[in-house]
């Protein structure tokens, strides 16, 4: 166990510096000179001060090592070019609207997808599992940006019954779509998997009602996979909010990023992504160590 905490660690430590390499690099590219943005009158001269203000007049490997010690001296990102505040005091307002839209979507997301899964494995090769199937199908494939704006027509548009921000129920609602769909058909799997055991043949035997089987024994079984498949979604979810938070003006990261993005500033794009890597990753990690935890075979030399 030890050696495996340490060499995740590290891959951790290693992917966060090829991270931030990546984001510096591919923000550079994106079309665009936040001088020219900043000026009304963009002036040679005034581009040229604005850059030189900035830092964007030197090599770029100057760049990505300032940045770098920046992150690892004092943990600063820099002002932002558009609010003039520091990138660390912008995320800080924004992060906790994030959390709180990835969480409760992934509590949805959790029990919707574990609900449809062991449904869907309980009544396997049946017009049930098929229509649940058929449910987790449509979660996948449907584009989240288009269900949000199709939530937004029917029930804050026509019904009435939610506002189209300030509210987080249907925002969760529709980022928890995918997650869930993925989420039920990796649960119907593993728990048909576990219910072809010797053990639940053993369980059955001894009288355990059939609910006990499907949740005391199979989904405990099953929960290995299960936990490395929530830890990959919640991922999704802090991702998929840039397009959910600016569809619902949810004031939280992923808005943050996109304003940042249409006015090319450099320095909040390059904090806010690296934040939200290190914290996918981070998930990610937790679901590894809490995978190879619930599994035995992997504890094993």
């Amino acid at each position: 166990m030890r050696m495996f905490l340490l060499r995740r660690a590290g891959a951790l430590v290693a992917g966060l510096f090829a991270a931030s390499l990546v984001i510096f690099l591919l923000v550079r590219l994106v079309p665009g000179d936040p001088a020219r943005l900043l000026l009304k009158n963009p002036t040679p001269q005034n581009i040229a001060a604005i850059q030189h203000r900035l830092g964007l007049d030197r090599p770029l490997p100057i760049q990505y090592l300032l940045f770098l010690k920046n992150v690892l001296g004092t943990g600063s990102f820099g002002e932002s070019i558009v609010t003039g505040r520091d990138v660390k005091a912008d995320l800080a307002q924004t992060w906790p609207a994030t959390l709180q839209l990835a969480a409760v979507a992934m509590v949805a997301a959790t029990l919707a997808g574990i609900w449809l899964g062991i449904f869907a494995a309980r009544h396997a090769g049946t017009w049930r599992d098929a229509l649940a199937s058929t449910v987790s199908l449509i979660g996948v494939s449907v584009p989240v940006f288009w269900l949000a704006l199709l939530a937004i027509l029917v029930f804050c548009l026509k019904l009435g019954w939610l506002p189209v921000s300030d509210s987080v129920i249907l925002p969760a609602a529709v980022l928890a779509t995918i997650p869930a769909a993925f989420v039920a058909r990796v649960t119907r799997t593993a728990v048909i998997e576990a219910l072809g055991q010797d053990f639940i043949r053993t369980a059955r035997a001894k009288g355990a009602s059939e609910r006990a089987v499907l949740y005391r024994h199979a989904l405990r079984a099953a929960a290995g996979p299960i936990v490395t498949m929530l830890g990959m979604e919640f991922a999704y979810l802090l991702g998929g909010a840039v397009l959910t938070e600016t569809v619902f003006a949810w004031p939280g990261i992923g808005r943050y990023i996109a304003g940042a993005v249409l006015a090319r500033d450099y320095p909040a794009i390059q904090g806010a992504l690296l934040v939200l890597v290190a914290l996918v990753m981070a998930v990610n990690f937790l679901a590894d160590v809490l995978h190879h935890w619930l599994e035995p075979r992997l504890r094993q030399p």
